[in-house]
């Protein structure tokens, strides 16, 4: 297999133990020509970016020469609507083994560690059973640290398994000794147990139940840690598992059942209620609502009709669906975002990578640690076994385990919990940009309005009939493709009315609200249609001459509207909205207000983010007055207007030159330059695939409330991650002094340090309850 010149390999690592085993395999990798590696512990996955043409075995090859495994992961069952492949559920090998071997060395352990603690339980010959009992744990139960410091050796490498291997053989070859060599065999023997080190020869005592209950409890520690990432890891799984399996397509009429995999681009596919949608695409036919809530996490189905947009793996809460497919496979949004979400997860933070540099030499600088107390010990006239005893806690007490899972495991959830809430974060990096942020950059069409245009009301001339106006509006507009136009044929196109009847009230010239109502509605021909380039159309429709767009094109043909119309077009064109005039027959007839309706949520969500300690600027190519109409309405104080695509660039540099970290949301393909220079970029998901690439985090659901959610998970899972590097900087920093000065038991010692683990990984964990 040739990977193509700068492309990016995944490999399946095996056989990783610690974070020192991660940073060999991470330094064996960079060390090849053109090659840039990030192995992570936690996802037992390694990402190689390749610079020029390599064979994947020799990457392969390198893993194995340092006494690991790796291959490249390959899709058994390719499944298109997730863009992978579908692995075989079951029960995890290594997670089976390490049960197994856990339950053995509890069953043997318990008996010996009771003997050695409770003297009255000592019988004759106790030592001997407590030998046939600890033999299998050491030898059997313990294997795994033995091969695998016995594979680090042969590589002149140290790891975790060294220190658990070395501090368990050290404590049973001691006993050996004792029992054959020693005073410890002798029938009525009898052993205190204390918490202390006592002066002692050596020759009387045996460490059976430390070799024992530290192999019993390490294993109970990697047992939990192992179950707890495989918990870490079920978000990206659950999403990767969310599509649909098979999908009915239309054939010449007639619907066929097919696996996905043989969908394609332009097919059409039949979604009845309760069914999943197979693959993004748009509806051809039919009504429903679709419940997008495992996609976006929002719990409210949405409204969907013909020509609106669809995602695959939601589900169609409500009628019969017809969709054209227009992405499928990889491309799908469910198939970006599980790429997006596995490689935040496969990547590093810059403080996971200080912790993985110190977990490198912390091992060897044990050994050290250990030899200097042995010797001390010994120099000090304590006898063997007070210099054993306390050697030995310390190579089991400075397992670094907590240090190289601090990180990675709090990004697996955190990461995968944002998926599930429709957050995607990009990268670890990103968590620490929300760190600083201090300003909020909004873009207002797309992220604080709906950026539609629609129809919000139609003021009439006295003795014009609203129903009659629109409905004329808009078989002119039919034929133009400007999003204004497309804005008042689609209000015309629906039975819009007030009153029973469903029709304007024609007696008022009052500004007439708009609803929707059941009844389709097909416009006329449209005669002589030319479109004024920036100030309207002409044509003529059902036999009357029309004009519809500025009020410079009714002047231009001398049409002058009354005093009261005049008033309506500036109390709207004050509220930031849009107003179309409409005449026809050389009479003006009245107005239609268009405009960008602010989206429901927004104000909420300005809230939410000043609550967190941001500043929230609007920013917009609007004039001044409808941008502070706007910003008012969400409570914004700062507003940027008038500012040009190619400018949004320049606003936020200038504010980063200013001195503030700079987060921007946006959702459009001119938003793309401004969310890459921002510190922190947010693209809406109803937005642009340009803007989207641009950005560090990806807000599925398209509600701006989602930008302070973005940031809060962000800061937690931070802070989530510095917690544990506390816990496992602190705990190993207090605990080798103890071990050293003889103040800790090995086997306590044993207990604390996978405790330590499970106590990081559980608390990790705790992202799954973000809410």
């Amino acid at each position: 297999m040739t990977i193509a010149d700068a492309s990016r390999i995944d490999l399946e690592i095996g056989g990783m133990t610690c974070a020192s085993c991660a940073m060999r395999i991470e330094k064996k990798l960079n060390k090849l020509d053109g090659v840039t590696a990030t192995v992570n512990y936690a996802t037992e996955k390694a990402q190689v970016t390749v610079d020029g043409p390599l064979d994947a075995a020799l990457l392969i090859t390198t893993v194995e020469n340092a006494g690991y495994t790796a291959s490249v992961p390959a899709p058994e069952v390719p499944d298109p609507s997730t863009g992978s492949g579908t692995r075989p559920s079951g029960d995890d090998p290594e997670l089976r083994s390490l049960r197994q071997r856990l339950v053995g060395a509890i069953v043997l352990s318990i008996p010996v560690i009771l003997l050695a603690m409770i003297p009255a339980l000592q019988f004759t010959y106790w030592q001997w059973a407590s030998l046939a009992l600890a033999a299998p744990v050491i030898v059997w139960a313990a294997w795994p640290f033995h091969r695998a410091a016995w594979v680090n050796l042969r590589h002149g490498a140290a790891t975790m398994d060294t220190l658990i291997s070395l501090g368990t053989s050290a404590a049973f070859l001691w006993s050996l000794y004792a029992l054959f060599l020693g005073t410890a065999g002798m029938p009525g023997m009898t052993h205190e147990f204390s918490l202390a080190i006592a002066r002692t020869d050596g020759a009387g005592s045996i460490y059976l139940e430390v070799a024992a209950g530290v192999t019993m409890f390490v294993l109970a520690g990697r047992y939990f840690e192992k179950r707890a990432k495989r918990q870490a890891g079920a978000a990206l799984r659950a999403l990767m598992e969310l599509g649909a399996k098979d999908v009915a397509v239309l054939r010449a009429g007639v619907e066929v059942r097919i696996p996905i995999a043989e969908l394609r681009v332009g097919d059409e596919f039949v979604v009845r209620p309760g069914e999943k949608i197979a693959t993004d695409g748009i509806v051809a036919s039919g009504t429903s609502a679709v419940d997008q809530s495992m996609i976006t996490g929002e719990a409210v189905p949405v409204e969907v009709a013909a020509g609106d947009a669809v995602t695959g793996a939601t589900v169609n809460a409500g009628g019969r669906l017809v969709v054209r497919a227009t992405r499928v496979g990889a491309d799908t949004q469910l198939a970006q975002m599980a790429r997006l979400v596995e490689d935040a997860q496969t990547g590093k933070a810059e403080v996971q990578r200080l912790a993985d540099r110190i977990s490198g030499i912390f091992v060897p600088v044990v050994i050290g640690i250990a030899l200097v107390t042995l010797a001390s010990w010994l120099l000090r006239g304590s006898g063997a076994s007070m210099a054993f005893t306390a050697a030995v806690a310390v190579l089991i007490i400075a397992c670094p385990c907590a240090l190289g899972l601090a990180t990675p495991t709090a990004l697996l959830v955190g990461t995968g919990r944002g998926a599930q809430r429709g957050i995607l974060i990009k990268g670890p990096e990103v968590l620490e940009s929300t760190r600083q942020v201090d300003t909020i950059v909004l873009d207002k069409t797309g992220t604080v309005t709906e950026g539609r245009m629609s129809v919000a009301r139609v003021v009439p001339e006295q003795g014009t009939d609203a129903g009659e106006l629109l409905r004329l509006a808009g078989a002119i507009e039919h034929a133009s493709e400007h999003p204004i136009a497309r804005a008042i044929a689609a209000a015309a196109s629906r039975d819009w009315g007030v009153g029973s009847e469903g029709a304007p009230d024609a007696s008022t010239s009052s500004a007439t609200q708009v609803g929707s109502g059941a009844e389709g509605w097909v416009p006329e021909p449209v005669e002589g249609f030319q479109n004024h380039e920036g100030r309207g159309v002409t044509g003529v429709v059902e036999g009357h001459a029309m004009l519809v767009g500025r009020l410079s094109l009714l002047e231009e043909w001398s049409l002058h509207p009354s005093a009261e119309l005049l008033q309506a077009q500036a109390d709207a064109e004050s509220a930031a909205q849009t107003v179309v005039l409409v005449a026809w027959d050389g009479e003006p007839r009245g107005l239609i207000v268009v405009a960008d309706e602010v989206k429901a949520t927004s104000a909420e969500a300005v809230a939410s983010l000043k609550a967190l300690g941001l500043t929230p600027v609007l920013l917009t190519g609007d004039n001044e007055q409808a941008a502070r109409h706007i910003a008012a309405q969400v409570g914004i104080d700062h507003v940027i207007a008038e500012v040009l695509p190619a400018g949004k660039v320049a606003v936020i540099s200038r504010l980063q030159a200013e001195g503030h970290v700079v987060a921007m949301v946006g959702d459009g393909v001119n938003d793309a330059p401004a969310l890459a220079q921002a510190d922190l970029g947010m693209a809406m998901g109803t937005g642009t695939d340009v803007a989207i690439q641009a950005s560090d985090i990806t807000l599925v659901r398209g509600d701006l409330r989602a930008a302070p959610d973005a940031i809060r998970l962000s800061r937690r899972t931070l802070g989530t991650i510095k917690g544990n590097l506390f816990w496992a900087f602190a705990y190993n920093t207090a605990a080798i002094p103890l071990a050293a000065l003889g103040l800790l038991n090995p086997m306590l010692a044993g207990a604390a340090m996978a405790f330590s683990s499970v106590f990081v990984v559980g608390n990790s964990l705790r992202l799954r309850s973000f809410r």
